[in-house]
């Protein structure tokens, strides 16, 4: 580990307190499912807010399915990296493929952690959106679009590592993917894996994110 936390609970406590010292009012926090949401249910502790999630699945590039080639989320979002397609010569049907078993997945996902329940109503309010790192930020540029696109009076991305990089291109989206804030106490470069910031980065699964959820009132128990 270089410079970074012991797990994503102790990155969550750390990124509470940084976000209760701004004192915001009305928030939601937001987690991305899986990790981004072990972090956000420490965040919500601190700040005494509801958590719910966004749910998003990144678009892997056919031959190397690590290599983000853009990202969907809920509401019918979508982000392409165009430069990066036409680099690699993705066709047409195979990004069509990968997006729809995507897409499949991410209907999925949203409704086995949701498990009936409605999404937290944003109208308004100060959404916090929150994933456990950024590497390239393709999937917090679409999970930030989808939350706007539901009223959102401001939204705040919040992360406890990135790439500063992949930081200045989301402060600059003009997709509609730009948060109003962004707080992320450690913005490296060079950076490589999210991973690499954590003593303990294990694998989060669906369980694991639904009892969480249940714990802040956000989710269904089970």
């Amino acid at each position: 580990m270089v410079n970074g936390y012991s797990d994503r609970r102790e990155a969550g406590r750390r990124l509470g307190r940084l976000l209760a010292e701004r004192r915001l009012d009305g928030v939601v926090v937001i987690g991305l499912p899986r990790g981004g949401v072990i972090v956000a249910a420490e965040v919500a502790r601190a700040l005494g807010a509801p958590l719910d999630v966004v749910v998003v699945r990144k678009l892997g590039l056919p031959m190397a399915p690590e290599v983000a080639m853009g990202a969907i989320a809920e509401g019918g979002i979508r982000s392409l990296d165009t430069d990066l397609i036409a680099r690699h010569r993705v066709a047409a049907d195979e990004l069509a493929l990968v997006e729809l078993r995507e897409r499949r997945t991410l209907l999925a996902r949203s409704a086995l952690l949701r498990g009936g329940r409605a999404a937290e109503p944003l109208d308004g309010r100060v959404a916090v959106v929150v994933d456990d790192g950024v590497a390239t930020g393709a999937t917090a540029r679409v999970a930030c679009r989808a939350v706007r696109r539901r009223g959102t009076a401001r939204v705040v991305l919040a992360v406890p590592v990135a790439a500063a990089s992949a930081l200045r291109q989301l402060a600059l989206d003009g997709t509609g993917g730009a948060p109003h804030e962004i707080v992320c106490p450690l913005a490296l470069e060079p950076f490589g894996a999210v991973g690499r910031y954590y003593a303990g980065f294990e694998p989060v699964d669906d369980d694991e994110v639904v009892r969480a959820l249940a714990e802040a009132g956000g989710g269904v128990r089970r």
